[in-house]
């Protein structure tokens, strides 16, 4: 027997639909190069994103096709977010921090058709042009000027109208793709579906995930290019919360002065970006009037402890974990306090905010060691492997069995966890990551964390590194605050003081910069390479037991 339920698809046009209808006047706010203001509004935005279906449509994009854009967080990007996605073709967001020969592999794998390119971008596809077959390049203008060979965005959405219909398409339809990283080999594609994201906005915005509503204004700060802004750009749209895109300008002070400014409720970003912000508001506190920000969302890598309670104890700021990956949409987990949490202390909240939460709704975790399947008990260490309905089952173009996908179609992450009793998870380390000393497992994210809670550290890294006789053994790299000395010992004392001694680095060594890749993320492979040889081990075959 079946149920007697309309069977309506889930699918990017059904967000545009809500979007127009019940939002229209809700604003979008956008920085411009020059760092000018652009206002529009919801029936704006989408209006233009009707003219550029139609553009498309009559440049030849077909269902299917992919349609890459490479451009900053602005207005005329959500436009491709919506408009792309919406004639059956598939929105390829490209990573404009990459190398051009990793951009040139990307978008000719992906077998990109049309590219829409930020001008300020130009001189970076310009390294691209000649090796991606790409019909037709679009470049987003705002002085009508485009190299020769392009076609100019504004004069392609101005010869249509918006007579487009928003119909409903097939919801296993692809609606956009991502590629990973990349950092242990080729970069892999991730191909969404419209009901994967469609269920990821509506998972996305729920209370206990983000809590979005009409009342809140978000400001993305991840970029548009990574896992699509963590898919907020289409749950603003379901909940009806206006958009303020900082485009390329991501230094504290142009982002405080839009948070402030546009008195925002709601912002997202990697940890890197908020350590600059935490550094910036501590030395003009009370400079900039956040009072309206109720929630300040981190993922892509574990955030310290001490940034969390930084922001909570010096600027009554809140920061929320999130945890999730490219093949993931991303969101996985959130660390949003549970009512038993909401009277506890200050120590115990900060202590739970610093995990990476529970299952957000329609996804499921669990974590297995060597040993099977780990018991949520809070201190057992397996990797995490995660389902649901927004996360991906194969790669795109994968032509056999994967092993990061289990026989029981589970995806396993790479991530070392920890799952308590209440389902809480926390991360403890990538599993390339993780430093295997003697034959016990030592945390690199935990003693990042409690350096980072040092007063005059800025950053900090910790990587395994070859040790003839314990195989692996910790060694730390520091970026210390503007002014601030560097003091071994200092830092030394401070990792005796919460760590077993065997856990602590044998050297922790002052840098200018620590290397990150193209999310913000710190470069491990890198520090690895660099400082490989520090204990004495040149060759990894030398290593003893």
């Amino acid at each position: 027997m079946h149920g007697l339920m309309m069977d309506v698809p889930l699918s990017i046009p059904l967000i545009a639909r809500r979007a127009l209808t019940l939002y229209g006047s809700r604003p979008i706010v956008s920085r411009r190069p020059d760092r000018s203001l652009h206002r529009s509004t919801y029936h704006e935005v989408l209006g233009r994103s009707a003219r550029l279906a139609r553009a498309l449509r009559r440049l030849g994009v077909k269902p299917g096709d992919r349609v890459a854009t490479l451009a900053w967080n602005h207005a005329r990007h959500l436009e491709a977010y919506f408009a792309i996605p919406s004639i059956g073709a598939v929105l390829h967001t490209l990573n404009l921090r990459l190398h051009p020969d990793d951009i040139t592999y990307i978008a000719t794998h992906a077998e990109d058709q049309v590219v829409l390119v930020d001008k300020v971008l130009w001189p970076l596809w310009e390294q691209c042009t000649g090796r991606v077959a790409a019909r037709h390049v679009v470049v987003m203008s705002d002085d009508g000027i485009v190299p020769p060979g392009t076609l100019d965005y504004e004069t392609l959405v101005a010869g249509e109208d918006d007579g487009f219909a928003w119909d409903d398409l097939p919801e296993q339809t692809a609606a956009a793709m991502c590629y990973t990283s990349g950092t242990t080999g080729r970069p892999k594609g991730v191909v969404y579906s419209h009901r994967s994201m469609t269920l990821h906005a509506l998972g996305a915005g729920m209370v206990h995930v983000t809590g979005l509503s009409e009342r809140d204004t978000v400001l993305p700060v991840v970029p548009m290019f990574h896992v699509n802004a963590w898919g907020l750009p289409y749950a603003c749209g379901m909940f009806g919360a206006a958009q303020v895109f900082p485009g390329p300008h991501l230094d504290p002070a142009s982002l405080l002065g839009l948070l402030a400014d546009e008195r925002v409720t709601l912002t997202a970003g990697v940890p890197t970006i908020w350590l600059g912000i935490l550094q910036a508001l501590d030395a003009e506190p009370g400079r900039y009037d956040l009072s309206r920000l109720r929630a300040m969302l981190v993922g892509g890598s574990a955030a310290p402890s001490a940034m969390i309670r930084g922001f909570r104890q010096r600027h009554g700021l809140h920061v929320l974990h999130l945890w999730g990956m490219t093949e993931t949409s991303p969101i996985g987990t959130a660390a949003f306090l549970s009512p038993a949490l909401l009277d506890a202390d200050e120590t115990t909240q900060d202590a739970y905010r610093a995990k990476q939460g529970r299952a957000a709704p329609l996804v499921e975790i669990r974590g297995r060691s060597a040993q099977g399947l780990i018991p949520w008990d809070g201190t057992t260490m397996g990797e995490l492997e995660v389902r649901g309905a927004w996360v991906a089952r194969q790669y795109y173009g994968a032509d056999g069995p994967d092993d990061r996908f289990t026989a029981d179609g589970w995806f396993r992450t790479g991530d070392i966890v920890t799952i308590d009793h209440e389902g809480n998870m926390t991360i403890q380390d990538r599993a390339k990551d993780l430093v295997k000393s003697g034959g016990e497992w030592i945390s690199s994210v935990a003693l990042e964390g409690a350096l980072m809670g040092h007063p005059d550290v800025a950053e900090a890294a910790v990587v395994a590194v070859p040790h003839a006789k314990w195989d692996e053994r910790p060694l730390a790299v520091v970026v210390m605050k503007p002014g601030r000395t560097f003091d071994e010992a200092a830092l030394r004392g401070l990792l005796e003081g919460m760590f077993a001694k065997w856990w602590v680095p044998d050297a922790i060594l002052p840098a200018d910069a620590i290397p990150k890749t193209s999310a913000g993320k710190f470069l491990k492979s890198a520090l690895r390479e660099q400082h490989r040889a520090h204990y004495g081990v040149a060759d990894e075959s030398a290593r003893g037991g």
